[in-house]
């Protein structure tokens, strides 16, 4: 008898219910399109959004290259001369009051003079995850023809470069080689357990001196308390009021999900300097040093985790999240640390393939787990779509297999929610999600793997260096 997992698989690659499902996908893509970028949610999230765009790009590649590029684009012209990516790009025909902080609050263009920020867009002042790099390389491979027409990479890489100089030059906040992000928000999984202690340091902002435009659509009980959004307030408001200079705030925290993006987009970088025809040397021995610095740095051998670095505290926090096995991704990870990550997902912290039925974002045992608030206990598409790309990459491919059948499944089951509750799958936050969407997509497209292909799961395998 089959099992269940083999059912799935069987139905979602039938011809039909994959088509249907890709065909519901492309809609929901279609409808948060603006012209030039793509929302992630055209009630909760209105604008365009940094880490959101380079996913809804990887997935926008198999319907229309040409869209995924225009994605991309959109989201670098709005790039701070320092290099910063910002984590909004704000829309002006959408009312200040549908989402906060609104332009008025970051005052880009005033209180970011000095970093460089743009004139003629406005935007936050504060970054995300850097997967953009790999975003561009991958949107590249779709239609290589394309690309070279429109001298895409040619116009995409010296912004990129610049991207990454200031995440590792001016976000070296601890010395020791890696990013730090100054903000919860910065790091994407906004409302993580892993700042708790990190944000205790915060004085909040006064409830009365900010309106929270997310409880317009989200129940209370699923979102960020009150006292933690004063903080990220507080913090937003210091930032700002400071030019957004960095390396003065209270918060500093060195993230491996962060950082493990920042590496993967290293490995992309290469290969598009070696598509345009330059060295890729230096980037590839930039990334081996990075992941030589998140190893030393961030990983707990006895725990069988990577965990946050608290700059400020010098410091680990000892509080597992997804974001500690995101480091999967990257392809000379040592063996050994491989390994042992593979048996921490599939342990009774994550239980993946298990009892939970996508990654939780946050330890199923610890004593702030919640299965619907943001962050603190849901399963998230797009940590789960990278946890499935690291099972793929370290030769995992049943476990890889059993995550993408899961992962598909639950945005057929949950008209591509935000987010869901880990063991029943019950959707949570905004429904037609634009990454949730896009990365349905991207899996729905994706090639079977030959054993010689594992270190090839985002085109790759030539990118220099020995797993140890």
């Amino acid at each position: 008898m089959p099992t269940h997992s083999q059912q799935v698989q069987r139905t979602l690659r039938a011809p039909h219910a994959g088509q249907a499902l890709h065909t519901r996908a492309a809609d929901v893509l279609a409808a948060n399109w603006t012209g030039t970028s793509t929302v992630p949610s055209r009630g909760l999230y209105p604008h365009q959004w940094s880490w959101d765009s380079a996913f809804i790009a990887i997935g926008l590649r198999h319907l229309s290259p040409l869209r995924a590029q225009t994605e991309l684009e959109t989201l670098l012209s709005a790039q701070w001369g320092d290099g910063r990516i910002p984590h909004i790009v704000f829309n002006p025909s959408v009312p200040l009051d549908a989402y906060f902080p609104s332009p008025d609050f970051w005052r880009s263009s005033t209180a970011g003079r000095a970093a460089g920020a743009p004139r003629t867009v406005q935007t936050s002042g504060i970054v995300q995850p850097p997967v953009h790099a790999l975003a561009v390389w991958l949107v590249h491979q779709a239609d290589p023809g394309l690309s070279r027409s429109r001298g895409f990479l040619a116009r995409a890489y010296p912004r990129l470069a610049a991207w990454h100089r200031y995440l590792l030059h001016r976000r070296d906040l601890g010395g020791g080689g890696l990013a730090s992000v100054v903000h919860p928000w910065e790091q994407g999984m906004d409302n993580s357990p892993t700042w708790d202690a990190p944000l205790s340091r915060v004085t909040p902002a006064p409830a009365r001196s900010f309106r929270r435009a997310d409880l317009d659509h989200g129940a209370a009980e699923d979102r960020p308390t009150d006292l933690d959004y004063g903080r990220y307030v507080r913090l937003a408001t210091d930032y700002r009021d400071g030019d957004y200079a960095d390396g003065t705030g209270e918060f500093a925290v060195e993230d491996p999900s962060f950082n493990a993006l920042l590496i993967a987009s290293e490995h992309a970088l290469a290969r598009i300097a070696q598509e345009l025809g330059a060295t890729a040397t230096a980037r590839n021995a930039r990334a081996e040093r990075l992941t030589a610095a998140l190893v030393e740095r961030l990983w707990d051998p006895a725990e069988g985790m990577f965990f946050c670095r608290d700059v400020r505290a010098g410091a680990l926090v000892p509080e597992r999240s997804v974001s500690g096995l995101i480091p999967l991704l990257l392809p000379t990870l040592p063996r050994d640390i491989a390994a042992t990550l593979v048996r921490t997902a599939r342990g009774p912290h994550f239980e993946v393939g298990g009892a939970a039925r996508l990654v939780p974002s946050y330890d199923l045992l610890g004593e702030a787990f919640d299965p619907h608030r943001y962050w603190r206990g849901p399963a998230w598409f797009n940590t789960g779509w990278l946890v499935e790309r690291g099972l793929r990459q370290h030769g995992e491919r049943a476990h890889a297999d059993t995550l993408r059948t899961a992962l598909l499944e639950t945005a057929d089951a949950t008209d591509f929610a935000e987010y869901v509750d880990p063991y029943t799958g019950e959707a949570c936050g905004a429904l037609g999600f634009g990454w949730t969407a896009a990365l349905t997509l991207d899996l729905l497209h994706q090639q079977p793997f030959d054993d010689h292909d594992i270190s090839n799961v985002f085109g790759m395998s030539d990118q220099g260096g020995e797993r140890r």
